[in-house]
């Protein structure tokens, strides 16, 4: 299992950076936040993405730590303004961390927001974009990326969330009981979390977008 594995990180790396992403191996969480502190200068401005896996690699302790520019959302108080303006800023951060929902094999980032400002931020605006992912995050396609979205993704994050969707409450999503559908039709609920999808394919600016994958299973 763990030569499986390693073979599909390491197809996975080098199909990222022929899509002209730089592409890092790390094996454990804490390899990986040495590698995001390789990365990053100190002094820069650093936001993230609400992401399980961050929290899991200790990146969010790494930003406290006095080194750089933290724009932290979750600070207690507050309010909904103040968290949509540190939204705003992300897109002039020199660095901005998140997870993926998805990795393909053939070297595609899949990623899907309710909020969006995550998304929005990995394609644009930020001069610098560092995703760290587990293995599990790995699938073979765009298929399986959807596939893994409906079924571990967005079930998990709802619960997580304490969103009341019908995916926190039957663990997949409303739009498996419908014919070729994969963009969660059937859901209305003001609460879904899939809301825009993105595709990160070969990039125009060559390592903007850095890709940690870990050899531990992370995140949702």
């Amino acid at each position: 299992m763990q030569e499986l594995n390693m073979a599909a990180i390491e197809k996975t790396l080098e199909a990222l950076r022929r899509n002209r992403m730089e592409a890092y191996y790390c094996p454990t969480a804490e390899d990986a936040r040495t590698k995001v502190q390789e990365l990053m200068e100190k002094g820069a401005t650093v936001t993230h993405g609400g992401s399980v896996t961050l929290t899991q690699c200790g990146i969010r302790e790494l930003l406290q730590n006095g080194d750089y520019h933290y724009l932290d959302r979750s600070v207690p108080g507050l309010t909904r303004e103040q968290v949509e303006e540190i939204y705003r800023k992300a897109f002039f951060s020199d660095v901005y961390l998140t997870s993926a929902n998805a990795i393909t094999e053939d070297g595609k980032l899949f990623n899907v927001d309710g909020n969006c400002n995550r998304v929005a931020a990995i394609l644009y605006g930020p001069k610098s974009v560092i995703v760290v992912a587990g293995y599990n995050k790995i699938v073979k396609n765009l298929e399986e990326a959807f596939d893994r979205l409906r079924t571990v993704a967005s079930p998990l994050n709802t619960q997580r969330l304490k969103c009341d969707t019908y995916c926190a409450k039957t663990g997949k999503c409303v739009s498996l009981n419908q014919a070729d559908s994969t963009l969660g039709d059937g859901c209305r609920n003001d609460q879904r979390i899939c809301c825009s999808y993105t595709v990160c394919a070969q990039q125009r600016q060559k390592d903007r977008i850095k890709v940690i994958l870990v050899g531990e299973s992370l995140g949702y």
